[in-house]
């Protein structure tokens, strides 16, 4: 069935609040685990069909953010999706206080009431209405920044599409294009900084409420972070600065020789040749043909998974005017659907997102069978494993898209991916010190910025745009906002990546097999239980970091870059 035709109805929620309750008093009643079990499978049933109309809601209200009918059903969602957090945590408590526990942990594995007692501890009534606006100051953001209209040489762009000048080989244009993007966010900086002002109160709030000192623990609980926590992450961040940001500031000082500059400036940051990043070769249509061809030879399963994308619709990737920036992946439980949304905009990024989220939708489609929706996805930092990985694993067919300029994006990619890290780790570090300083001005946040910045990212110049040299760079980062304490998974995902990225070059069977592996397990164990499935190395160990990064630096140093 393609997208179009999947049915979409606002959910009753008087009907659906009656029928989740009167499973849950049929499971407090039961004799046996054998009933608790089919009372479960009932709930998830009618967890899956809510679930499944918010995301086809949220779908099409993002790819037309002025679509009235779906800007009023995601308002809906925004008021609604407390009310059933209430019922799935009445849920999670009947799990665990269930006399039959042992063996429903038997059955559904011990990942599920691992999730059930990290998610008691992030909902009480008593911040329903906190988290109804919480949910609608996310929305507000996002639809801020999908109403951008850039005026740029004459012609209309939004934030996805002006990212083609900013990536320009000539330098006078990536220049004015950045400014013109940067102006839209100047212009818009005291509501973007009240919207995330009011943002951070309510997440206090509702931490507090809930017990917390602070949001810090309260969102590393909603992240479902099971074993680790934020001094490993620290310790992490440390490792970042010790050994990634030096190698960091070595690649952009052969991009300044590169491009003959005296000075790197923050416009140039993104442009690593100076004829210009290289580009696929053709349309968004015929990267689609070449991505089919890519997922038949890459292994049996990927192509029946590209098959089932493509064939029903299951992706939407052209940027247009209206429609949110950024991409995601994510799933339709009731049509076992995996969903791509992105922003093609005629850049080498177009492949890197399509193999990004292609990782995701992979992996969903592996694991959609899995007994219960909660082991449909891992935590995010285990999904981003998934996705980073398949940007590597799909190394050997980049040729198909950018020709004899193949070499020179492996090339960018991976310096690209390095140089992350860095960037990664300052969008972490300044989300804990926000939260742990909630009173802070929004001036005082912008420094806050400024100061982390400098710390990670020491090669940056921001010349006389005063906007960022202040500390407003941050602003364009949707997860701040809208997913708060995403990032760090980012990071932690990268560090596997790259070891996929080398056992890959050495043994393709053995790492792919360990691969799937991984996708197949979806969220049915926590991150370092994933880790240990796949055969990697914790993020968190000590000496990881070095270890990990030292064959990609070699690569990168044995690459001539001079004669690409």
């Amino acid at each position: 069935m393609h997208f179009e035709d999947f049915q979409y109805q606002r959910p009753d929620l008087d009907n659906f609040r009656k029928e989740f309750e009167a499973q849950l008093l049929e499971m407090d009643k039961a004799g046996s685990a054998e009933v608790q079990n089919q009372c479960i499978k009932a709930i998830d049933k009618l967890r899956t069909y809510f679930q499944s109309q918010y995301n086809i809601c949220h779908i099409r209200h993002t790819i037309d953010t002025k679509d009235s009918f779906y800007e009023q059903e995601n308002n809906f969602f925004d008021e609604q999706m407390p009310h059933y957090e209430a019922l799935n945590n009445r849920f999670y408590r009947a799990l665990l206080d269930s006399p039959y526990r042992a063996e429903l942990e038997k059955h559904w594995g011990r990942q599920l009431f691992d999730m059930a007692n990290m998610s008691l501890k992030t909902f009480d009534p008593i911040v329903l209405e906190d988290l109804q606006e919480e949910n609608r100051l996310s929305s507000e953001y996002t639809k801020l920044k999908a109403s951008a209209q850039i005026t740029f040489r004459g012609e209309t762009h939004n934030l996805s599409s002006i990212f083609v000048y900013e990536v320009n080989a000539d330098r006078q244009t990536r220049r004015e294009a950045s400014e013109t993007k940067w102006s839209f966010f100047a212009q818009n900086a005291e509501a973007i900084g009240n919207l995330f002002d009011q943002l951070v109160k309510v997440r206090h709030r509702i931490a507090t409420k809930l017990g917390y000192r602070n949001f810090v623990e309260l969102g590393y609980a909603r992240m479902m972070r099971a074993d680790y926590n934020a001094e490993m992450v620290a310790r992490y961040r440390e490792q970042i600065r010790q050994y990634i940001v030096p190698i960091a500031g070595e690649l952009y000082e052969r991009q300044r020789r590169r491009l003959g500059l005296d000075q790197l400036a923050h416009y140039d940051e993104d442009v690593r040749f100076l004829d210009g990043n290289p580009k696929p070769h053709g349309d968004p249509e015929w990267i689609i043909a070449q991505a089919a061809g890519m997922y038949a030879e890459l292994s049996p399963e990927t192509d029946r998974f590209f098959h089932h994308m493509r064939d029903n619709h299951l992706m939407d990737l052209l940027t247009r005017p209206n429609k949110a920036p950024g991409g995601y992946c994510t799933f339709i439980g009731d049509y076992q659907a995996p969903y791509i949304f992105s922003n093609f905009n005629g850049t080498s990024a177009d492949i890197d997102v399509l193999t990004h989220e292609a990782g995701h939708a992979f992996q969903v489609y592996s694991s959609r069978d899995a007994q219960i929706s909660e082991y449909h996805w891992p935590t995010y930092e285990a999904c981003e494993i998934h996705s980073m990985s398949m940007e590597f694993f799909t190394w050997p067919w980049m040729d198909r898209f950018f020709g004899d300029e193949a070499d020179k994006h492996r090339f960018v990619h991976l310096n690209n991916a390095l140089c992350f890290l860095p960037y990664g780790v300052a969008v972490d570090e300044f989300q804990h010190r926000v939260y742990e300083n909630p009173e802070a001005t929004p001036a005082e946040r912008n420094r806050m910025w400024r100061d982390i910045e400098k710390k990670y990212l020491p090669h940056r110049r921001y010349e006389d745009n005063a906007f960022l040299e202040n500390g407003g760079f941050w602003h364009k980062q949707s997860h701040i906002f809208n997913v708060p304490f995403y990032y760090i998974d980012y990071c932690l995902a990268q560090i596997c990546a790259f070891q996929f990225w080398k056992r890959d070059r050495e043994d393709h069977t053995a790492a792919w097999g360990d691969y799937v592996r991984l996708c197949q397990a979806g969220g049915s164990r926590s991150f370092l239980q994933l880790v240990e499935l796949s055969h990697l190395r914790s993020p968190f160990d000590d000496g990881c970091v070095a270890s990990v990064v030292g064959p990609i630096e070699g690569w990168l140093q044995s690459v001539d870059d001079s004669a690409m």
